[in-house]
């Protein structure tokens, strides 16, 4: 093999910078990323390291959605309590503002009757004193069942503030009705009772502020409104029964009821304006309602404060009215308590639904992760003994096409080989200058007749094995075989000037030097003799034929070279005109003149003999003869030494 050529396959073969003769495997992906990141050898899954970090990358792959669902799963379910806490806060609020709104309910009424009381303390006393009795009961009543009693901060017009708890407020009402039946004043009634309820419905209206982002604020506040507005009738009527029962209002007195009367009519509209179901209870109650007209009349008449007899029944009458107009707003009281106790089992029902869920939804998510895990743990691992084996078996098949690469390029020259892989044609090439050797062993007709086939093919492996081990020092190429013919040639497929004449005339000597010292295997008492010939011209080589393809060489340089072979003697290199004068040129070679001779086809031809090389430096490092055509040595060539030795791949 030529050296050129012999060094392209040790660059394809060996450091695979054709991408067309390569394996892919494994272990060149690692190889190639290795180049992009510092460490692509350690993700390679079929690496002991790397199987390990790909496996914690596969499990930590799965493991972050598992994550983001649980702690979106989380936030949910601390979303829904914070939801079902705020409902919880909102029944409680609902309660209290309920038990709350009782008190201050049977206070407006107890104060109405107790402004009645003293208005008319000179008329059927007994008879007042046993309906004041009962409705101190039920007031009484109403403070008992309140489950939690605020702290209440009674301010009064002498800036006297006091904080009352249960005990100390029945205690302080006790002795507030107890003063009654002895010489209480309107004004006092209404400064003791006015007191108390705005210090329950100020401790309800901060109490509902509180709670403004629940869904139910709009009935709270609504509820809290209609309980001043009560608040405010109830204060209302009592100058309304001062008017009847004394015959006219002291300016103050009417400024006072007109206020009340005012912040009454306003609390009630914002009440009806929250909530449009009270609205249309509130226009039913006005058209049922039997003397809704004579609480308009009457209100008229005391709007003009015009002085008047003192008339009881008057007053009994109007007092009767609006107690049951408020009877009548209480209702609507009632029913928006109702509507705001359903609001709120609805909201506890909807959260406790969602806290199911979600419970149930997480323990899901919690559940299933270690099974996702395990999956994906035993996928990972098959894939990774998968890749294992694959990596395992691109090895051997990178190691098989290395060493049919290797046989491939001693039957085609490397450079056509890859062409041919490439793109499955070669196309002829022209050649303006090589040069052709051939060679034969003379004698072999008798040598084959008088030898099985067997010791032939014998003989002639031995002989061309080292012949084949020989050439590849020099850059030529061997062509092929034809039983005993022997043809190589220089500057192709791979041009290199003229030194192909040099490399020819040098393998032509070394070889012939070498057989003298080679004995026939079943013959040790002959000699091998050999017959060569050579020659210098174009030629055209290509491809031929698809079925087992070889590399042939056309043109008369090939029918010259095999002439000068053919025509030549035992144990000479028989060369052309042509081949002299380019050895010539170079120098360092003894020719001697042949003559002219008659070549087949060409006629009268002066041809030389090639003798010996002189001067000048050995391309390479030669063998020497003895040890290298040594009798009982089995050479081999360099590709089947690489063939054999598994530690080269």
């Amino acid at each position: 093999m030529e050296k050129n050529n012999q060094n392209a396959i040790g660059n394809n073969v060996q450091d695979g910078d054709d991408d067309s003769l390569r394996s892919l495997s494994s272990e060149d992906i690692s190889q190639m990323t290795s180049r992009r990141y510092c460490c692509a050898k350690s993700i390679n899954p079929a690496d002991g390291r790397g199987r390990k970090l790909h496996l914690l990358q596969m499990l930590v792959l799965p493991f972050i959605p598992i994550m983001a669902l649980i702690v979106q799963t989380c936030l949910m379910l601390n979303n829904i309590m914070i939801f079902k806490h705020d409902s919880i806060e909102v029944e409680n609020q609902v309660t209290f503002a309920t038990e709350l709104g009782k008190v201050v309910t049977r206070m407006q009424l107890e104060r109405s009757e107790v402004a009645f009381f003293v208005y008319t303390s000179n008329i059927d006393t007994r008879f007042k004193l046993d309906n004041l009795g009962k409705r101190f009961q039920l007031t009484n009543e109403a403070i008992g069942n309140m489950s939690f009693w605020p702290k209440l901060q009674l301010q009064f017009k002498d800036s006297k503030t006091i904080y009352l708890d249960k005990a100390t407020f029945l205690q302080n009402l006790t002795t507030f009705r107890y003063k009654i039946k002895e010489d209480t004043t309107v004004e006092q009634v209404l400064t003791w009772y006015t007191t108390v309820n705005a210090a329950m419905l100020d401790h309800l209206t901060t109490h509902i502020k509180e709670t403004n982002t629940s869904g139910v604020w709009r009935y709270l506040l609504a509820f809290k409104n209609l309980l001043k507005s009560i608040e405010s009738t109830g204060i209302a009527s009592v100058y309304g029964v001062n008017y009847f029962g004394k015959g006219y209002l002291k300016s103050q007195n009417y400024i006072s009821y007109i206020q009340h009367d005012s912040i009454a009519k306003d609390l009630l509209n914002t009440s009806l304006n929250y909530v449009a179901k009270l609205k249309e209870e509130y226009k039913v109650l006005a058209h049922t309602m039997n003397n809704y007209g004579n609480i308009r009349i009457t209100h008229e008449v005391i709007m003009k404060n015009e002085k008047r007899h003192p008339n009881y029944t008057e007053a009994l009458n109007y007092f009767e009215s609006i107690a049951l107009y408020t009877d009548e707003l209480r209702k609507l009281q009632r029913s928006l308590r109702m509507t705001i106790g359903e609001n709120v089992s609805e909201n506890l029902y909807v959260a406790a639904h969602q806290e199911a869920i979600g419970i149930a939804l997480l323990i899901v998510v919690l559940a299933v992760s270690p099974v996702i895990i395990w999956l994906v743990h035993n996928a990972v691992a098959t894939i990774q003994v998968y890749a294992g084996n694959l990596s395992k078996k691109a090895k051997e098949l990178k190691r098989e096409k290395k060493k049919s690469d290797l046989l491939l390029f001693q039957m085609l020259p490397p450079s056509v080989a890859t062409q041919l892989k490439q793109t499955r044609q070669v196309p002829a090439e022209y050649y303006a200058s090589v040069t052709v050797y051939f060679s034969d062993i003379v004698g072999f007709t008798e040598i084959a007749a008088k030898s099985t086939p067997l010791e032939v093919v014998t003989f002639l492996n031995k002989i061309y094995k080292q012949f084949d081990a020989k050439i590849e020092c020099y850059d030529v190429y061997k062509v092929e075989t034809i039983g005993d013919s022997y043809m190589v040639a220089s500057g192709l497929p791979v041009k290199n000037g003229n030194k192909h004449v040099s490399e020819i005339a040098s393998m032509a000597l070394d070889l012939l030097a070498g057989t003298k010292h080679f004995k026939i295997p079943h013959r040790k008492s002959e000699k091998l003799q050999i017959r060569s010939g050579a020659h210098t011209g174009p030629v055209v080589a290509g491809i031929v034929g698809s079925k087992m393809p070889r590399y042939c060489l056309f043109g008369d340089t090939v029918n010259t070279a095999s002439r000068m072979e053919s025509t030549g003697e035992a144990s000479k290199i028989h060369i052309s005109l042509e081949m002299k004068k380019a050895l010539e040129a170079i120098g360092g070679y003894k020719i001697e003149e042949r003559g002219l001779v008659e070549v087949k086809g060409k006629g009268l031809m002066e041809t030389f003999w090639l003798t010996a090389k002189q001067g000048g430096t050995q391309n390479t490092v030669e063998i020497g003869a003895p040890s290298f055509f040594a009798e009982d040595e089995d050479m081999e060539p360099v590709f089947i030494k690489r063939l054999r030795n598994e530690s080269y791949f």
